[in-house]
């Protein structure tokens, strides 16, 4: 068994297929598969099943997943701690991020990571939900998350970090139906048609709390792609609810943001797993320059 085989293995979970993992990995099928026969010879087991053009994980290959993801991470660290990444010369970032917060706070951590770090690469992958953020976190797929909630963190499995937090605003086209410079109440919404995301994230839970206080809230898309909610309010399709971080693109674009009443804030967490991290990962929460955590955004 070599590190080449399991992080091989790790791209064929991640990226759900041989096919894909050979692309994303740049080689070819064969040698992929040659690979990971070779690794089910050492582990004397099969890792996968073998469905038509799909796979599945076996019980053994399930297993090995947890295992493979810790012996590739400590030898991220062992090699980060040889080559001298602690002045963070090169080596890679992932993080795993919710729509949301894309755009602020990230995009500023970002920035000034990337201009302090310029030869470090970053990873962003999507979660759809806080659930996911903190799964991806805790299982090591990333080392950092960056997530919205507006209720407690349930998860102590990870190391949360409080960097801000952020108002829900209204989004409508310029000849909206709310004149511009005064706040919209939550009633005021009832029998508009609004796009919203999918269930489990803080602005859908908003929509359906107006639901369940007897609101007529009328759904007219429901999308998982945060970037369709502009170029839809802006095509007369509904109005949307979003975070304020997105209210200056908003506004450039050509649409009317107004303020909620009453007021409604979600909480930026960017969460950590636990035990040792990489240099670019602690490198990346000493720029983000968490606050203390919290209470009201998570479990102490």
């Amino acid at each position: 068994m070599d590190f080449r085989q399991l992080t091989y293995f790790l791209a064929i979970v991640d990226h759900g297929g041989f096919n894909r993992a050979a692309a994303a990995l740049y080689v070819s099928q064969p040698s992929l598969s040659q690979a990971i026969q070779a690794l089910e010879r050492d582990v004397d087991g099969l890792l996968f099943h073998r469905i038509g053009r799909r796979v599945v994980l076996t019980e053994a290959g399930t297993a090995l997943v947890p295992r493979a993801r810790e012996a590739l991470h400590a030898l991220e660290l062992a090699r980060a701690g040889v080559a001298s990444v602690r002045e963070l010369r090169g080596g890679r970032l992932e993080m795993a991020t919710m729509a949301s917060p894309t755009i602020e706070p990230l995009g500023t951590m970002i920035r000034r990571f990337t201009e302090r770090f310029p030869a470090v690469s970053l990873s962003l992958r999507v979660a759809l939900t806080p659930e996911a953020v903190v799964e991806m976190v805790r299982t090591g797929a990333c080392e950092l998350g960056l997530l919205v909630t507006s209720s407690p963190l349930a998860s102590r499995d990870v190391v949360p970090h409080h960097v801000g937090d952020d108002r829900l605003v209204l989004v409508t086209p310029m000849d909206g139906p709310f004149p511009p410079g005064r706040a919209v109440r939550a009633e005021q919404l009832g029998g508009h048609r609004l796009i919203v995301g999918q269930r489990g994230t803080g602005i859908r839970s908003y929509v359906d709390d107006l639901e369940a206080q007897g609101i007529d809230i009328r759904i007219a898309v429901e999308t998982e792609h945060r970037m369709a909610f502009l170029p839809l309010v802006l095509g007369g399709v509904g109005l949307a609810v979003v975070t304020q971080s997105w209210a200056a693109l908003s506004e450039r674009s050509g649409a009317l943001v107004l303020d909620l009443e009453p007021a409604r804030v979600q909480h930026n967490v960017l969460v950590s797993r636990k035990g040792q991290l990489t240099p670019a990962a602690e490198a990346f929460l000493e720029i983000a320059d968490p606050p203390a955590v919290d209470p009201q955004a998570v479990d102490p």
